[in-house]
């Protein structure tokens, strides 16, 4: 068994690859090699948040069933940032980007949750029970996986966020 892992996308410039649309396209190209993409949710157009004035945003979600670690995933999901052209120095935090990718939940091949805060990466993502953005898709793909700090599953989290 395999560890599998739950990715949000989002992107909202346009690039040499085309539009956000082709973005993430060609984030979940480049996101293949790690591992085996087992679901891929629909794109979801939507509002920018905390920094409000930039385009609007496309995201989906995906998952991947892979043998790397988390942090080595991670590493490998910021190089695909920045073969994309994407550079997280010197930008405007929450600012607009060409691509953006968030590891929000990673189930090791033991069928474990991961949890683990350290300054490099942060599991689950700390902030993803509050964004609509997120769940959304991910919901469409996983809606049983769990936040195994808050206990919910994502349709839950999803549910919780619409009362």
């Amino acid at each position: 068994m395999k560890a599998v892992a739950a990715i949000a996308l989002g992107s909202n410039l346009e690039s040499k690859f085309g539009d956000r649309e082709a973005n993430l396209e060609e984030a979940v190209r480049l996101i293949r090699p790690l591992g085996e993409v087992t679901g891929v949710s629909s794109f979801y157009d939507t509002e920018p948040v905390g920094f409000l004035e930039q385009p609007r945003f496309l995201n989906a979600a995906l998952l991947l069933e892979t043998e790397l670690g988390p942090v080595t995933l991670l590493r490998e999901l910021l190089v695909v940032e920045r073969t994309m052209g994407r550079e997280r120095v010197g930008a405007v935090a929450k600012g607009p980007r060409v691509i953006d990718l968030d590891l929000l939940l990673y189930v090791d091949a033991m069928g474990r949750d991961v949890v683990m805060s350290t300054e490099e990466l942060v599991l689950p993502h700390p902030e993803m029970q509050g964004r609509r953005f997120v769940l959304e898709p991910l919901a469409e793909i996983a809606p049983g996986m769990v936040n195994p700090v808050l206990g919910l599953a994502v349709m839950e989290m999803l549910h919780t966020l619409r009362a």
